[in-house]
């Protein structure tokens, strides 16, 4: 339970300014409370936050010059890059030695318009690049454009209707593909706010999303005129995601019977020639071993097209990848785990021959980028894999604004370029070359651009901390109050990630809506642990939370405050829990348990897992975590839910969730927020109008944070 499949579209709505706006949103507050179920109000006795401070404070949490999507040519010539421009997003492209002779590509028809314009893709040839633009219908529809590079406003080559992603030239560059929802009325996935429930439930205005091709010539300009897509996948299939064969003549992909938003939990993996009928070659629920009832992402054709990669592994969420490397055969009949036993988390990877792979993945609390090598027959007796040093490793976030931990590289994989940052470095665009590695992993990793260069921050330092856990080995990020002073005391919020499948990583910015960077710049120590459950350190660990929701993890977390406590000036009676998803839930968890915390804000969480087994619209994703649905072993769901131990939570709670969550629907929110009203618990509960489980109206992004601070700052407030 995450939001990583919207990070697109929300970030393009912070990199178009959304922070900027606050000041025109400074009494929303009032509008919300209009429209939202509120009750019980916070206790008087509490200090009043000083709200004037609070915005204020916000309204500095803008800094730098961000970076979207960022694609190098075939050629290693140019790189093309987004960022933020007039209000909708521009693609720049430049040579790829100096960045500042970028010039825009674009179809907007006057310099002055600016449009919603990404996801790039280049021709093999590196003549043309392919993308999608809003220009012919800003703020509707996006389609797919062809620009030969030539100074001249791009080709519309669509008129399409409905919802695109993931565009992909075809190894021969006479073809586009990519992902198409016709007719959508919201974006695919269950994190996009669900359509009110009418009709018959499941089974009415089911929307599929199926991989489209349009033909395309990148040696020139198709012939005037739209091109209508050709749909390559079937009618009964919802595709997540695709890859080319190397002939393209034939298409590998993820998919599963719909309604897509449910059943990502239980996809196989296909083959297919365009124009011929699917065959699944892989279904995880189907096999033995470590890989049976997991989750497959990623897939990737072998160079000479007779086998398929991808990452295969527990996971909560579609577009959170992690887990092990794995690779199957053509046909489907020899699989193996190449990764099995590493102490890291595999995100993204590629095909740099036919005996290299590199991947993208999650070291702890770092980032780096492996290979892998294939020697002899890879199913054989003698086949053995061997996974080198980190060609790069970084204390941050790295992609290139694709999929998690994903990077562009050259047609012969010499480079690979991502923009990366850090909780203390503003987002930059970076170079490696694989082939160069040393025993200097700094040595061959260069930076491209310094668009951000004398950027100061706005919220305190960060460090990473590991402490021991049970049996394990937890990391997780501390971010220092903004002018930290040693001999002060300070408050502590702790933030648990979504998930939980997935990692708080070092980042640039206030990204999300429960901002560690916004709480540091408040005054606060923020600590982001990554307890079992979470990406980085294997798939053991990763696992470790199966069928105990609440008690190992929640273990892990106290563990490190106690860490924390031990190492810096915290006062341990100004200690407060937040969290959104799973994150939400282990706040609503957590303040059940103990009453180590002071205040909570739970953001879309789940108090009871017994009655969200039949509200959401993911219930698949439940089964590898709790080894059964709620009908079979309603015991294991009451052990992990708020609301079984409901008569033992202290803690003043703000509560926040969308009136069209799917993942975490609103009424678990109403449950908590009901009990702890019936017990005098301090609490208040804001419903937004019109959000699903990642908000996307920038007001109601930023009114979440504002309430959370001000929540925090009446029952722990900095000194």
């Amino acid at each position: 339970m995450n939001s990583t499949p919207l990070r697109k579209f929300v970030r393009a709505v912070s990199m178009a300014g959304a922070v900027l706006i606050l000041g025109a949103v400074l009494n929303f507050s009032c509008a919300v409370a209009q429209d939202a179920h509120a009750a019980t109000q916070p206790d008087s006795a509490a200090k009043a936050p000083d709200r004037d401070r609070i915005l204020e404070v916000l309204r500095g949490l803008s800094r730098g010059r961000p970076v979207g999507q960022v694609a190098v040519s075939p050629d290693g010539k140019r790189l093309a890059w987004t960022e933020p421009a007039g209000g909708g997003e521009e693609i720049r492209v430049a040579p790829i030695d100096d960045l500042t002779k970028g010039g825009r590509v674009t179809a907007a028809a006057k310099p002055e318009q600016y449009c919603y314009e990404g996801e790039m893709t280049w021709a093999p040839d590196s003549k043309a690049l392919a993308f999608f633009s809003d220009c012919a219908k800003p703020g509707e529809q996006a389609d797919l454009y062809l620009s030969r590079m030539d100074g001249k406003p791009a080709q519309r080559l669509t008129g399409l209707k409905g919802y695109v992603d993931a565009p992909a030239f075809s190894p021969d560059g006479s073809k586009v593909a990519f992902l198409y929802v016709e007719g959508a009325t919201r974006p695919a996935g269950a994190l996009a706010a669900m359509k009110p429930p009418a009709g018959v439930i499941g089974e009415d205005d089911v929307e599929i999303q199926r991989v489209a091709v349009v033909p395309v010539l990148a040696d020139k300009l198709p012939p005037a005129g739209l091109l209508q897509p050709a749909m390559a996948t079937p009618a009964n299939l919802h595709v997540y995601e695709f890859d080319w064969r190397p002939d393209s003549k034939g298409l590998a992909y993820v998919a599963a019977d719909p309604p897509g938003e449910n059943n990502w939990w239980v996809a196989k993996l296909y083959t297919q020639a365009i124009g011929a009928a699917p065959a699944a070659i892989l279904a995880p629920a189907q096999v033995a071993g470590p890989l049976h009832g997991l989750q497959i992402a990623e897939p990737r054709w072998s160079p000479e097209g007779k086998a398929i990669a991808f990452i295969g592994g527990l996971m909560s969420d579609q577009g959170e990848t992690g887990g092990d490397v794995w690779i199957v055969s053509a046909d489907g009949v020899a699989l193996r785990d190449l990764s099995s036993g590493e102490p890291t988390t595999a995100a993204w990877l590629e095909w740099e021959n036919a005996e290299n792979l590199l991947v993208s993945e999650l070291a702890g609390g770092d980032s780096q980028l492996v290979r892998y090598h294939l020697q002899g027959d890879w199913n054989g007796a003698g086949g053995k894999v061997e996974i080198g040093s980190p060609i790069f490793r970084i204390p941050g976030s790295v992609g290139d604004g694709r999929l998690e931990m994903s990077l562009s590289s050259t047609a012969n994989r010499s480079l690979v370029v991502f923009r990366a940052s850090t909780f203390d470095q503003p987002d930059e665009i970076y170079a490696a070359r694989p082939g160069s590695v040393s025993g200097d992993e700094l040595a061959f990793r260069t930076q491209l651009s310094h668009f951000n260069q004398g950027v100061e921050l706005a919220w305190g330092k960060s460090v990473s901390l590991s402490w021991k856990s049970d049996t394990f080995q937890v990391q997780g990020w501390l971010m220092l109050p903004l002018e930290y002073d040693p001999g002060k005391k300070y408050p502590l919020i702790v933030e648990a990630h979504g998930g939980p499948a997935s990692a708080a990583e070092s980042h640039w910015g206030a990204e999300g809506m429960l901002s560690a960077a916004a709480f540091s710049a408040l005054g606060y120590f923020v600590l982001q642990p990554n307890p079992r459950g979470s990406f980085g350190q294997g798939e053991e660990f990763t696992e470790a939370n199966r069928k105990d929701f609440g008690y190992g993890d929640l273990r892990d977390i106290l563990a490190g405050v106690d860490a924390v406590e031990a190492q810096y000036p915290v006062d341990p009676n100004r200690v407060g829990l937040t969290g959104w998803s799973y994150g939400g839930f282990m706040t609503m968890f957590a303040v059940t348990q103990t009453q180590r915390f002071k205040a909570a804000v739970a953001g879309a969480g789940i108090s009871d897992w017994q009655s969200y087994y039949g509200e959401n619209s993911i219930g698949q994703w439940m089964i590898p975590y709790f080894g059964a649905s709620v009908y079979d072993d309603p015991a294991v769901y009451a052990k992990s839910s708020a609301i079984s131990f409901i008569k033992q939570a202290q803690t003043p709670t703000l509560v926040l969730v969308g009136d069209r969550d799917g993942e975490c629907p609103a009424p678990q929110s109403y449950e908590f927020w009901h009990a702890l009203r019936d017990r005098h618990v301090p609490t208040q509960l804001v419903v937004y109008p019109n959000e699903g489980h990642g908000f996307v109206d920038p007001a109601h992004r930023l009114d979440v944070m504002e309430r959370a601070a001000e929540w925090f700052e009446r029952y722990m407030p900095p000194e």
